[in-house]
């Protein structure tokens, strides 16, 4: 069925894998975004915007792989972004190419600002510009978003003027952004009422709103856009994006679902009807949330709304009876509604592979026989440290064992270190190299972590400098799991790696070899590309 045969229901356009991605250190390769990817049509989203094709070879290599894997019949619709430029028009079409459902999503900025100080054109070339590039889109693909940049901030009869002239030229979905995070909800209320009643032709397209949190008020705005009649909301999972981040999916999706009777009669229901307002599987959204938090580095806040760690936790005596007493005196929302696995006590040292494998599936993991493999070792070794194991520490070691590595990576074989308040810290570290060296190393540092660090720094020998240090404890008690995610910087760019275990020094080694990894992997591709470039130079 066509989401545009969907008038009573909200289109969710993720853009965790375009805008998402500009988050500083959340870089991801290809491998990375296709099971995100995967995971996003599994979580039920309308539309996926799988990057900017222009941007770079990988860019370019992670939307074709996309649209070819994911973009099937039956499946999301898929996008890539696009300015307002012949050249990314075109790269967007050929990446899009193997997409049942492609969409090119082409933008050019329309305020006052952005014309005199970024784009340095007049009001009237921009509007040459949006007729012609958005025509050129349509001439490749049926389905074009089209998006004024900074339209928050546009002068509003302007504003309205674009938006004809883009529709007139082929636009199927007109995208408003609030591109800086500048807007209040009566704001976006006020100005999409604007757009309905100023721009003849809008009834004839899909209406949408791009919201960042840069005053923390993406979803509010987000939220007043659908009641005045928006019915595509560009969102990314756990809010990540440029800056301060965009409107977070699950707590869009949420919102409409826990309030659906407050939202019903914006889209013409009784208030008490029961259909969904998205096609969102919301049990999902745990699962989604967990896999982007591992794989761009980005840690959740403990008090994020719907999925961090203390969104469905009670420690305040009065809430904890009341919980006990009738759960919605203090929860307005299930745990299990979001796919949160309770916190009990499954397994244990004795536990064989089955009932292991069994739990797994009950939390959503559906493993291949190498992976459950890898996980099911590492959950004896962490059953022998820890007298009790939990659904957090089950998640905790299947995203550790199953995460996507990159190829050709260095391995860690050995970790030991001393340290004490009388003694010197020292790390002393072996590993495997790309090439399947093994080198050992020792060094001192200011505590056992640096230690660590600097004897995988000489073994490896990669420039970099350690920006982010974090570490989150899985679960309560002294033996947890604990989770260490590090950031280093090599020039301008940032890579993030993760890791868990019950010892944290241990954990720290593993993320910082998975960051070295992704730092190494980045370089033998720059690397590649200049051999490619110089070949065809010299060959021309």
């Amino acid at each position: 069925m066509s989401i545009a045969s969907q008038p009573d229901r909200v289109i969710i356009f993720d853009t965790t894998l375009r805008d998402g991605e500009q988050s500083p250190g959340a870089t991801l390769n290809v491998e990375e975004k296709l099971a995100i990817a995967h995971q996003l049509a599994l979580l039920g989203v309308d539309v996926i915007e799988a990057g900017f094709a222009v941007a770079s070879p990988g860019d370019f290599q992670a939307v074709k792989t996309i649209a070819e894997q994911v973009g099937i019949p039956g499946g999301p619709i898929i996008c890539s972004l696009a300015r307002a430029i012949r050249q990314d028009i075109h790269a967007a079409a050929e990446a899009l190419k193997g997409a049942d459902r492609p969409r090119i999503h082409t933008m050019i900025s329309t305020s006052d600002i952005h014309l005199k100080y970024q784009l340095k054109k007049s009001r009237s070339e921009v509007l040459a510009i949006a007729s012609e590039m958005v025509a050129y889109a349509k001439s490749f693909v049926d389905d074009v978003e089209f998006s004024p940049m900074d339209a928050s901030r546009t002068e509003p009869e302007f504003l309205y003027e674009v938006l004809s002239t883009a529709i007139a030229a082929g636009a199927t979905t007109i995208n408003i952004p609030d591109t800086v995070g500048y807007c209040t909800p009566k704001e976006i209320g006020n100005l999409i009422q604007g757009i309905r009643e100023h721009v003849p032709n809008i009834d004839g397209v899909i209406l949408s709103i791009h919201t960042q949190n840069d005053l923390g008020l993406a979803t509010a705005n987000a939220l007043a856009a659908i009641e005045y009649g928006v019915r595509q909301v560009e969102c990314t999972i756990n809010g990540i994006g440029e800056r301060a981040g965009n409107a977070a999916l699950e707590e869009i999706v949420m919102a409409l679902q826990v309030r659906k009777p407050f939202f019903n009669p914006y889209f013409g229901r009784p208030v008490d009807a029961d259909t969904p307002l998205t096609n969102i599987k919301t049990e999902e959204i745990y699962k989604t949330s967990s896999l982007v938090s591992q794989l761009t580095g980005m840690l959740i806040q403990p008090n994020k709304a719907i999925v961090g760690a203390n969104a469905f936790a009670h420690e305040s005596g009065i809430h904890q009876d009341g919980i006990i007493k009738h759960r919605q005196t203090y929860e307005i929302m299930e745990a299990a509604a979001i796919g949160l696995p309770e916190n009990r006590i499954v397994l244990g040292k004795h536990s064989g592979r089955n009932a292991f494998r069994t739990r797994l599936k009950e939390l959503g993991f559906e493993l291949n026989e190498a992976d459950l493999n890898k996980a099911f070792n590492r959950f004896k070794d962490v059953a022998d440290k820890k007298k009790e194991i939990s659904d957090w520490d089950l998640e905790a070691i299947v995203r550790d064992e199953t995460q996507i590595q990159v190829e050709s990576g260095f391995q860690i074989e050995h970790v030991q270190v001393i340290c004490g308040d009388c003694t010197c810290p020292t790390a002393t570290i072996t590993i495997v190299t790309p090439e399947g060296k093994i080198l050992t190393d020792a060094s001192v540092g200011t505590g056992p972590v640096d230690a660590v660090y600097q004897a995988i720094n000489r073994l490896v020998q990669i420039p970099n400098q350690l920006i982010e240090f974090s570490v989150q404890s899985v679960t309560g008690g002294i033996d947890a799991l604990g989770t260490v995610t590090v950031r280093l910087k090599h020039q301008e760019q940032i890579f993030s790696g993760q890791a868990s275990d019950t010892d944290i020094v241990v954990a720290a080694a593993y993320a910082h070899i998975n960051a070295l990894n992704r730092l190494y992997h980045y370089l033998q591709t720059e690397k590649s590309e200049f051999h490619e470039i110089n070949s065809a130079v010299v060959s021309g």
